[in-house]
């Protein structure tokens, strides 16, 4: 009977590893660990799953769409779906024999300008990116408790900083991280419960944003996956639970600016935005004319 993850790997270190994992520092041994992973077969759930899995860890993945070389065992759910997580969570759980970490890493973007009318693409991006974490959420706490595991929820750095004319992103990772703040409160005597903070990296999930004639270019840096990837793995496999982790050291800066310092960044996207104004970057891009036509458009 799988009773959790090995820790063992700790004492066959040096002193000095040792006394670093004692302060926190350095990851448990992932061997026989049992994860569950949503958005699966994304950009960053495929990743994940590869590299707990290399690890050792038992991985059981969801997504609403399964693809046919996913790095992991994936079972098909529609998270917005409250009967189909329930099933799917309950067979990934059996599959598993119980659940030691749970990565909420499901979500999607898209056009959201705060000052037009919530619609579709607005109650769709809350839907996944709150409520879809929710309901997995949920579903697997009696898990997590009996295990005494781990809640990893893959935020935003918009969820502190916003970034125009994606208002329903950025409010779906803030209040994402509201939930995670309440459910830690609420069982974190148990469970530990972390948020990461990735800015953009080149994925899908801004297709339907550039499509739309609002790309995040110039708006927003890229970043590598992989500084992503090691930052979850951080948070769920590090001897020490970490309440939120940025994934870069720019990151790191930009949570701190913003959390303590937001008339300052403010500024800071405000004069980016009226660059890319006057840039042309928008022209044409009909979500964004009110934008345009506040700024004098170009030049």
């Amino acid at each position: 009977m799988n009773t959790g993850p090995r820790t063992t790997a700790t004492f066959r270190t040096s002193p000095g590893a040792a006394l670093a994992a004692l302060l926190g520092g350095g990851r448990r041994d992932a061997r026989g660990l049992r994860v569950l992973v949503t958005g699966a077969s994304g950009t960053f759930g495929r990743a994940l799953c590869e590299r707990l899995a290399a690890l050792g860890a038992h991985v059981v993945g969801l997504d609403i769409a399964p693809g046919p070389d996913d790095r992991a065992e994936v079972l098909a759910c529609d998270i917005t779906d409250d009967d189909a997580v329930s099933g799917a969570v309950a067979e990934a759980l059996a599959r598993l024999g119980g659940l030691d970490l749970l990565i909420n890493n499901a979500g999607i973007g898209g056009p959201a300008p705060a000052e037009l009318p919530p619609g579709p693409e607005v109650r769709r991006q809350l839907d996944i990116n709150l409520l879809g974490t929710w309901r997995v959420t949920a579903a697997c706490v009696d898990a997590l408790v009996a295990s005494r595991g781990r809640v990893v929820m893959v935020s935003s750095r918009m969820a502190v900083m916003q970034l125009p004319l994606a208002a329903a992103y950025g409010a779906s990772k803030r209040a994402l991280v509201a939930y995670a703040d309440a459910l830690r409160l609420e069982i974190g005597t148990h469970v530990g419960v972390s948020c990461v903070y990735p800015s953009a990296v080149r994925s899908p999930i801004h297709d339907s944003t550039a499509a739309a004639g609002l790309s995040l270019e110039g708006m927003s840096r890229y970043e590598p996956l992989e500084g992503v990837v090691e930052a979850v793995l951080r948070a769920g496999l590090g001897h020490r639970v970490r309440r939120d982790l940025a994934t870069t050291r720019r990151g790191a800066v930009e949570l701190l600016l913003a959390r303590h310092l937001p008339s300052l960044t403010d500024r800071i996207v405000a004069r980016t935005l009226a660059g890319r104004v006057r840039s042309g970057a928008f022209d044409g891009a009909e979500p964004a004319a009110g934008v345009v036509r506040r700024h004098g458009g170009r030049p």
